[in-house]
């Protein structure tokens, strides 16, 4: 709380840290990109770990930072890495999880969010969760973080199989990933989605959606029975998908259009014009596009209602797909914020159908924000990927 976080020691600057904290190995950095460079490379170069929270970090300085990590045995996380568990500790925008023995690669933070709560509400564990930022599969950046995070999680005893996720990688970095996959000692689950199952290693599981990496390195399922379907509004025919997590929106679009169906990711803002005449509609609201002035909507999920909104007058919108993501760093109570907007529905409304990513360990608890939006007549998948199959079940 506040009264304890103003007991704490707050030295200004590394050195100060240093000497108050010893023991420390590993730096979180959450700086104005322009600063984050420099004390990055200052905190690599005392032998510190280092996750980079900040973003707008130059692509040229991430790739020196990785490079000098690299050279000194060092995890370099970022720029713009936004979640980790770290020897169960879990940093930024993470959740409550027990510890296990299935560890996790991964660039992207909800997607990293996603498969270790789904292992959790299983019954599974995660024994390290390192994220190595968004563009670490960009084909400049080749892949560094999360080579050197792979090599690390291969030579931790407390880590049985090792799960990687990334948005669709630059193939050339995805072909030299999945070579090293196929040294690696230990089993590998594979989420790169939109990646084609026949590029995978034959010692490698490939997992087409997050949902499938989960239940892979588990062993066993952790969808719940397919709840009853939502009514769609009479008239629509297209659904809205209005995510605040990236990678969550991306595998959406991907089961939509392995289904034939043809989803677009643009839009006007709010307010500019109707949009939904451009079919079925994908945004994710935590794009740089949407947040360049504004808070992300994890933090401030209000943002979000003006998109509710335009979606709930629109006649042909059948379905309002959503996501729900809590944890540390998160709005203290989305669903509640949500449900506000929603209102009474009733049947002229379009179908609502959602999934709620975290623990019931989190200070926001899952099943909460489930019930929640369940009183407000949202149909709450157990799965971003089941909740996407249900809206395109709706308008197949």
């Amino acid at each position: 709380d506040e009264t304890s976080v103003a007991t704490l020691p707050q030295p200004r600057s590394l050195a100060g840290a240093l000497e108050l904290l010893g023991q420390a190995n590993l730096a979180l950095i959450s700086l104005p990109g322009e600063f984050a460079v420099y004390e990055a490379r200052r905190a690599l170069e005392r032998g510190l770990h280092v996750l980079l929270f900040s973003d707008n970090v130059p692509l040229e300085a991430e790739i020196a930072l990785k490079r000098l990590a690299r050279d000194k045995g060092l995890l370099m996380m970022g720029s713009d890495c936004g979640t980790a568990l770290i020897a169960g500790t879990p940093i930024a925008f993470a959740n409550a999880v027990p510890r296990g023995d299935i560890g996790i690669v991964s660039a992207s933070g909800t997607g990293l969010q996603e498969v270790s709560t789904l292992l959790a509400r299983a019954g599974g564990g995660v024994s390290q969760g390192i994220g190595v930022g968004g563009r670490d599969l960009d084909e400049r950046v080749g892949a560094l973080g999360t080579l050197a995070a792979l090599a690390a999680l291969e030579r931790d005893a407390a880590t049985r199989t090792i799960v990687l996720i990334s948005k669709p990688p630059a193939a050339s970095v995805a072909a030299r990933v999945l070579e090293r996959v196929a040294r690696c000692a230990k089993p590998v689950v594979v989420c790169f989605l939109g990646l084609h199952e026949t590029r995978v290693p034959a010692n490698t599981r490939f997992a087409r959606t997050l949902r499938q990496a989960a239940e892979f390195s588990l062993g066993r399922s952790v969808d719940a029975p397919v709840p009853v379907l939502p009514t769609p509004r009479v008239g629509g025919r297209w659904v809205r998908g209005l995510y605040c997590g990236g990678t969550l929106c991306t595998e959406a679009q991907l089961i939509f259009r392995e289904r034939g169906l043809v989803v677009h990711s643009a839009a006007p803002l709010p307010g500019a014009g109707e949009p939904s005449s451009v079919g079925h509609l994908f945004l994710d609201l935590g794009d740089d596009a949407y947040t360049r002035t504004r808070p992300h909507p994890m933090l401030e999920p209000e943002i979000r209602n003006d998109y509710v909104r335009e979606a709930l007058r629109a006649q042909d919108v059948a379905v309002i797909l959503l996501d729900v993501v809590i944890g540390y760093g998160a709005h203290a109570n989305p669903a509640g914020v949500l449900a506000a907007e929603l209102g009474p529905i009733g049947s002229a409304g379009p179908a609502i159908i959602a999934s709620v990513t975290g623990t019931d360990q989190d200070p926001q608890v899952w099943s909460r924000q489930v019930a929640i939006l369940r009183a407000a007549g949202v149909t709450v998948a157990s799965s971003n990927a089941q909740a996407a199959e249900l809206a395109a079940s709706l308008v197949s």
